[in-house]
């Protein structure tokens, strides 16, 4: 008996296949970005609000001890309060460096691989 030779498909079957196994690698990679990206922004989404509780609260406290330790608590608050005008001022005079650290850090978080 003779053993019979398969034909190969035709070169458009192949690259017809070819093209559709690319869309779908493209599809799958678009949405392992998409949501490596998402948990990553869940994430620090979560940690940044756990960090603002935690710096909300020291900051009451700091101000309370500093009105118990002065005798009045709006003095507490008050040099709080100017403490972080001082943060403030801080910040906006170097906001262009600022600016560039996250800009990158952005950038690289996309890009991670």
């Amino acid at each position: 008996m003779e053993a019979k030779k398969e034909t190969p498909p035709p070169i458009i079957d192949q690259l017809r296949e070819y093209a559709e196994t690319r869309i779908k690698l493209a599809k799958y990679q678009a949405i392992e970005g998409g949501s490596t990206i998402a948990a990553s922004l869940i994430a620090d989404v979560a940690v940044l609000i756990s960090m603002l509780l935690a710096f909300l609260f020291a900051s009451i406290t700091l101000a309370l001890y500093l009105g118990k330790l002065l005798g009045d608590y709006w003095t507490g608050f008050g040099i709080v309060a100017v403490l972080y005008l001082i943060i403030a001022f801080t910040i906006k005079a170097s906001k262009r460096r600022i600016e560039k650290v996250l800009a990158n850090e952005f950038v690289q978080k996309i890009f991670k691989n």
